[in-house]
């Protein structure tokens, strides 16, 4: 099968080799000219994914056009701030039978959309749009690691054919047919990665992590209930799993920023020195907002909002956190 990706990151590139493995045909669309240049003359992407060798039948574009045109299936791949230009740009060549699959984790800023909404803005045909999320770690997973995701969408035939698509003997794939629930746990966790290297940079323990993790879960849940989620799908590979990956795994770029704050560096200065996007920085203002907007009770969600963004100091946050008012563990309130 022709299919066609967008963004040539670290992720893009390692399930393009992973669809090109599996005997797909790829055409990655890539941002940068240069990237585009070594993946089809070095068959290589240093930048972001460096020490792989790419298979020949991954080819890179900068033309969009081409990615849209090339087959039935799009790939999407892109830091969720660009999501929608890049669709408004890509909406004259998308038609009814092609088939999206985000694999974003993000909320967009101000709409507060997930990215699959986003998308539908510019794809009306919303049954054709899937979500593949899930513990996965890039460099894991170009280098065949086990590994299990999760395909989300309330297609039930379309998910079980995009199962097959990626599915190898190193990559499993579930169904879900939770897209919201899925997306909204791909998202959230970056949050709670970003506290966790907190966490690990302040030398706060290990029971603080255990706590961080748990009641970060307890957070995520109640928002997605109120937003409509299966409650189970928090308890799964695109919540709980994920979670825990971006919370433990030293490959997690959200929890190296934490890790970083907690040793006292500023967010300006951690930003500038990453070529990689950490997602969770601009989701942690999303994720905020949207618990206001739902009225839901957000306690760690809000204290990584004022470190990062009104330079609140990671001891008072922490501070706020533990003196809060006494609850219940299982009520809906945090």
């Amino acid at each position: 099968m022709k299919i066609g990706l967008l963004g040539a990151g670290s992720w893009g590139t390692a399930l393009a080799q992973l669809l090109a493995e599996n005997g797909h045909e790829i055409l990655l669309w890539c941002y940068e000219p240069e990237v585009a240049h070594e993946l089809n003359h070095d068959h290589t992407n240093r930048t972001y994914l460096p020490d792989i060798s790419l298979v020949s039948t991954v080819r890179a574009t900068i033309e969009l056009e081409e990615v849209a045109l090339w087959g039935p299936v799009v790939v999407s791949v892109l830091p969720s701030h660009v999501v929608r230009p890049i669709y408004r740009q890509l909406a004259p060549y998308l038609r009814p039978e092609h088939s999206i699959i985000s694999c974003t984790k993000g909320i967009e800023n101000g709409s507060l959309a997930l990215m699959h909404q986003v998308i539908a803005e510019f794809f009306p045909w919303n049954e054709r749009i899937l979500a593949l999320s899930g513990p996965s770690f890039a460099a894991e997973v170009v280098r065949h690691k086990p590994t299990a995701v999760v395909i989300a969408s309330p297609n039930l035939v379309l998910g079980h054919e995009v199962q097959q698509i990626f599915a190898t003997p190193w990559f499993r794939t579930y169904f879900n047919p939770d897209l919201l629930g899925v997306e909204l746990c791909g998202a959230l966790k970056n949050v709670m990665a970003i506290a966790s290297g907190m966490v690990i940079g302040a030398e706060l323990g290990v029971n603080a992590m255990a706590a961080l993790i748990t009641r970060g879960l307890h957070e995520l849940t109640q928002l997605g209930l109120q937003l409509g989620a299966r409650a189970e799908t928090f308890s799964g590979l695109s919540g709980m799993g994920d979670l825990i990956l971006t919370c433990t795994g030293t490959l997690s770029r959200n929890r190296g920023v934490g890790v970083r704050i907690g040793q006292g560096e500023s967010l300006s200065d951690i930003l500038a020195s990453m070529t990689m996007v950490a997602e969770g920085v601009q989701t942690t203002r999303s994720a905020r907002d949207l618990a206001h907007r739902e009225g839901i009770e957000m306690p760690i969600v809000e204290q990584v909002f004022q470190v990062l963004h009104e330079n609140k100091s990671l001891r008072q946050g922490l501070a706020e956190l533990m003196v809060r008012r006494l609850r219940d563990e299982g009520g809906s309130r945090c």
